[in-house]
């Protein structure tokens, strides 16, 4: 069996560490990844990837990345279920970064 996944795409919001009641460090990001090819009106469009961070990987990550920096993302594809607070069952698929690669800075506007 195998489970891996490899993305590259921009930062949607700069990334915040927090820390779980057991003291684990951990970030999440929204990857804004393009799709290849073209739809029906002749768009490219774009997928918006929760991705989860733990440990140095997060710390890395909320220290060296900002909204808009282009990254490339190696990990693996997880779901998980929840209840919200109004006890509805929900599923969450996202992917645990286990490498971030930090490919390019967005240019700062003069």
């Amino acid at each position: 069996m195998l489970n891996q996944a490899v993305l590259v795409g921009r930062i949607v919001q700069t990334p915040e560490l927090r820390e779980t009641d057991n003291g684990h460090k951990v970030t999440r990001v929204t990857l804004a990844v393009p799709r290849s090819f073209k739809n029906s009106n002749g768009e490219y469009e774009t997928d918006f990837i929760s991705c989860i961070m733990w440990k140095g990987v997060a710390e890395n990550t909320v220290e060296y990345c900002k909204q808009g920096d282009l990254v490339g993302i190696k990990g693996r594809i997880q779901s998980r279920q929840y209840e919200t607070d109004d006890e509805q069952k929900k599923q969450a698929i996202e992917v645990v970064a286990e490498k971030v690669t930090f490919l390019s800075s967005k240019k700062a506007e003069s």
